[in-house]
Parts: C-alpha cells; structure tokens; sequence
C-alpha cells in the first residue's frame, strides 16, 4: 500500500505492506487523515518512533469480526491496550505501560491507504459530519479531556496560550462552559480568525502577571509553560498540553512558592467531541488550510511547517 513513513527522514513509499488485523480489530481503508504538530515533532526526532506516521483520521471498516461494523465510515482512539495491567484494570488504559500508540509509539499510522486498531477503538462517524470534519475529533477530544480534569466554573478567568490548531479548539470548547475566556498568540491572521469563531482575545503585552485562575498551554513551544506559570494566579492550574521534541529546563521554584497545580493533559473522551461537530458548537471548516493527496505527502508537511498554517489534511 501507499503509506509516509519516519525512518531518519520522511518518506513517501508505494510498496509498504498492509497492516494484517487480528481478531478483535478491524482493518480500515483510510479516507482522510491530518497533520499535527505531534507528527511534526516525532519528524524532529519525538518518541523515537519510526514507521507509519498519523493518529488523526476517518475511513471505512473493510474487514471486522464485529457484526454491523463492515462498511461503517469511522473514527479511532489512538491508545491500544493490553487490557491486563493494574492501570487497564482501573480503566485506566491511555496509561497502561504496555500500550502502543497510533502512528506515535509501536503502532503504524494512519497516513496509509489501511490502518488497523482494535474494534473497542472505533466510533461511528454521525451522518452530519463530513469527513473532512471527522478528521478533528481525536484533537477534540483532546481539548474535551481539560473538561474531564478539571471543574472549569462560569465566570473563572482562562487563559489559552497558543493560536494553532490546537489552541483555537481549546478555546472554543472553553466557551461552552460560560468561563472567561482569552486566547493568546501571535498571529494577526490565526487571531483574526479566532474572534470569527466567536473566541475573544488578548495582547499579552497587555497582561499583567497572575492574571489567570486557569492557563492552558497549547504553544507547541517550550517558552509555553514558563509563561504560564508567570499568568497563572497563585493556587491556581497550569494545563500543560504542548509535546516538544526539544529539552529544556524550568524554573519549578514558582509552582511552590505560588502553590500552583500543573496538570498534563492529553488523549480525551470521543463522544463529546462528536457531539459538538454534529451540533456546530465546535466549528473547525475554517481551520482547515489544505488538502494534499496522499502522493503529496511530502509537499503536504512542508505547507504544515510554514508560517500561518493550520490543518493540513491528506486524502487518499
């Protein structure tokens, strides 16, 4: 099958084998899959991982075991299993120690013409939504987990730092829950859209220090948390979403001083995240800055690396 592979460099390959389902999983032909800045970074060296990239995507079942699966048009939770452990026993199985991970630890990806994940990790696209839309529901989730974390009241200060993908999700799912919310960046452009989609925003020059109860770090950047820890008001969260193949050290001495909780934040429930495309209150047509055909891979993640960018999608 067609498929981009991470091996040292990026590599657009016409002959890589088929994924072979065992039983329990289904094999998927993949419509549409995206590019995230998870998959940029594990192209700068992240989680030393090499194979098949992508973890964003809808297709169609061909092969199941499952009665009522074959021919449904589907999305996937990236997290596979053991379902043994102590962690996967406490249904707690995005931790458990033996997992592998969709087109990011131990698991070929979705950036192929077939992918293959067990059955207990799909969901049914809704009619409503297009498959270009069903694409965002894994990073939806993702930015629904915050909600799953943390009880974020109406009327509470939320800071989100980062106006890319991953930032303009955030938000808008901040707002459904009546807090003040303000989405920083440095785009005038990703800004401008952001007060389109209903998202207020904010000068950082503008700030004061401790201006937040809650600040969501969604830069992409190692300079994302440092800034946070200095918006954030004492006792109040840090959320850490950002994932950087870069290291870099932190000041913790303010997380004591200020009696501030720092909170990672990452895979998330699906069913909300469906939920709000099928109903609107999540909009993301406008995030989406081009569609690649799979040939064009390559091409495809230079045009994701560039200034300005958003969602880059491939379509096989």
């Amino acid at each position: 099958m067609r498929a981009l592979v991470f091996d040292e460099d990026l590599q657009f390959v016409k002959d890589y084998p088929a994924p072979v389902r065992k039983r329990g999983e289904s094999l998927i032909r993949v419509s549409y899959a995206g590019i995230c800045n998870t998959d940029l970074e594990i192209s700068k060296g992240y989680m030393a991982y090499r194979g098949v990239l992508g973890h964003e995507f809808v297709g169609i079942v061909e092969e199941t075991d499952t009665p009522g699966l074959a021919g449904k048009r589907v999305v996937g939770e990236i997290n596979i299993a053991c379902g043994e452990c102590d962690f996967c026993r406490a249904h707690i199985k995005t931790h458990c120690p033996n997992r592998t991970v969709l087109g990011i630890s131990g698991r070929d990806g979705a950036m192929a013409d077939y992918v293959v994940l067990p059955d207990e990790n799909l969901h049914e696209a809704p009619p409503g939504v297009s498959d270009e839309a069903a694409v965002f529901v894994e990073p939806l989730a993702a930015a629904f987990e915050i909600l799953s974390q943390i009880n974020i009241r109406p009327g509470r200060r939320v800071l989100v730092l980062g106006d890319g993908k991953l930032g303009l999700l955030v938000a808008q799912v901040i707002n459904t829950t009546g807090a003040d919310c303000r989405l920083i960046g440095r785009s005038p452009g990703k800004l401008a859209l952001a007060r389109r989609l209903a998202i207020a925003t904010a000068d950082l020059q503008s700030l004061h220090p401790q201006a937040a109860d809650i600040v969501i770090d969604c830069t992409g950047s190692p300079e994302g948390l440092p800034l946070a820890l200095r918006l954030v008001k004492p006792r109040g969260t840090v959320v850490v979403k950002t994932t950087v193949a870069a290291q870099y050290q932190i000041d913790l001495a303010p997380v004591v001083i200020h009696e501030i909780m720092v909170m990672g934040s990452r895979c998330g429930p699906f069913r909300p995240a469906l939920s709000a495309l099928a109903s609107g209150t999540v909009r993301v047509k406008e995030l989406i800055t081009g569609v690649f055909p799979l040939e064009d891979a390559l091409a495809a993640f230079k045009r994701a690396l560039e200034p300005g960018a958003l969602k880059i999608l491939l379509r096989t």
